[in-house]
């Protein structure tokens, strides 16, 4: 490495995985042209990277906030594009990060533009997911499977619910990071104990109703009710849990379906909606070997399937509807504006809709790596997820804070019922 030439992050090389970073080279030959790298490794251990080619200023000078990249994975201004433009060598892989006490740890990395591509200049960016101070409890309660995650100080906090789930199993990020932003958050194992997900045969309310039940008991809580943040299948959970059970306030539901999707949904023993089947011959292979799964689901407005449609116009609490236009894996976009048309035929107006042109299915917390195409759990083959990687980013950013201001403006807050618990 050159002695004379400096990388920085700023305002500090450890922050948490939602937060900016500011990438800036000093040192470099006037207008020297170098390769900007960055590698981090999953919970997997697979390795991610991306590259982008800069030129410095008159100063020997480059500041990702500022300067373009030339080529690479991503062209233009975009100061954290070395983050989100992270690509595995492997097609068909996401990057999994599901466990808030393992860091995302990411190299920069300056490099000589021609020859062997020396290192010039290195720095280690610490990303974390659960915040200072921010408690991380197990929970196994009944039939409860989840992580419960509360912030530092007395509260009181709004309470969130968090139904996202990878490949069967929890993923922490999402509600840590939440936690870290001043909420009271479990996350759960959608079909609860370990097992069962790979022998569901039906989803049961019930669980759910327990869950809610256990958070608004939590000492720091002082919603009166709790939000629901959802995801995929969980957005039909979702939809249910908010029209059917009380206690519900707030629903973000992104890209999912407005009808009960694949299982039967029970609630104290009964059958309350049946499921919306698919049709596996409506897959379609591409060259990559993924497959796009976004019309396999039949039509929920056909006659002989309005009894799947959730009857979301009974919720009593308030909806934040997300769909990506380009969502390769549902019509969420569609299916989106049928629940609006649905409320709005009831007279209702508690909802807000929100819809992000070329962004794909798994709108996460943003700046980490973009995820095109990985494994199905559920259908065993690669999908493709579709979006435009840096359209996807930027909706992420956006829809990140827009979670968090919904959520604080519906869940209220009881200062006297906090401290009665406590």
């Amino acid at each position: 490495m050159s002695s004379q030439v400096r990388l920085r992050l700023l305002p500090r090389a450890r922050c948490m995985f939602d937060e900016l970073v500011q990438v800036k080279v000093a040192g470099l030959r006037a207008r020297q042209v170098v390769t900007m790298r960055a590698r981090a490794t999953d919970d997997n251990g697979l390795v991610f990277s991306s590259s982008a080619t800069y030129k410095a200023d008159e100063s020997g000078e480059i500041d990702l906030e500022r300067d373009p990249s030339l080529s690479g994975s991503y062209v233009g201004v975009e100061p954290m594009g070395l983050l989100w433009s992270m690509r595995a060598d492997t097609l068909h892989r996401r990057f999994i990060k599901t466990n808030s006490l393992n860091h995302h740890v990411v190299t920069f990395s300056v490099h000589e533009k021609e020859g062997e591509s020396r290192i010039l200049a290195e720095a280690t960016n610490e990303r974390l997911l659960i915040g200072d101070g921010v408690s991380r409890l197990q929970i196994k309660e009944g039939n409860i499977r989840g992580v419960l995650f509360t912030p530092p100080g007395r509260g009181p906090f709004p309470a969130l619910l968090d139904l996202y789930t990878f490949g069967g199993g929890l993923s922490e990020k999402r509600a840590s990071l939440l936690a870290n932003r001043g909420f009271v958050v479990l996350t759960i194992a959608l079909f609860g104990h370990d097992d069962m997900a790979r022998n569901i045969k039906e989803v049961n309310l019930d669980y759910f109703e327990a869950a809610i039940e256990f958070l608004k008991k939590q000492d720091k809580v002082g919603s009166k009710g709790v939000g629901l943040l959802s995801l995929s299948k969980s957005g039909d959970i979702s939809l249910s849990i908010a029209s059917y059970l009380p206690g519900v306030e707030a629903t973000v539901w992104i890209n999912g379906c407005c009808a009960n999707t694949f299982l039967p949904l029970y609630y104290k023993k009964s059958q309350i909606l049946p499921p919306l089947m698919l049709d596996i011959s409506k897959m379609v292979p591409t060259e990559s070997g993924a497959f796009m799964g976004k019309n396999v689901l039949h039509n929920p407005l056909a006659e002989e399937n309005k009894t799947t449609l959730v009857p979301i116009e009974q919720a009593k609490g308030c909806f934040l509807f997300v769909a990506s236009e380009d969502d390769l894996n549902w019509d969420s976009k569609a299916y989106m504006d049928q629940m609006v048309e649905r409320l709005q035929h009831h007279g209702k107006d508690n909802f807000e809709s929100e819809s992000y042109p070329g962004a794909g299915h798994y709108l996460e917390p943003p700046y980490g790596p973009y995820c095109p195409s990985s494994f199905h759990w559920v259908a065993g083959k690669p999908f493709l997820w579709g979006g435009e990687s840096r359209s996807h980013a930027t909706a992420e950013v956006h829809l990140w804070k827009k979670i968090q201001e919904f959520f604080r403006t519906h869940l209220s807050c009881d200062v006297t019922q906090t401290n009665a618990k406590l």
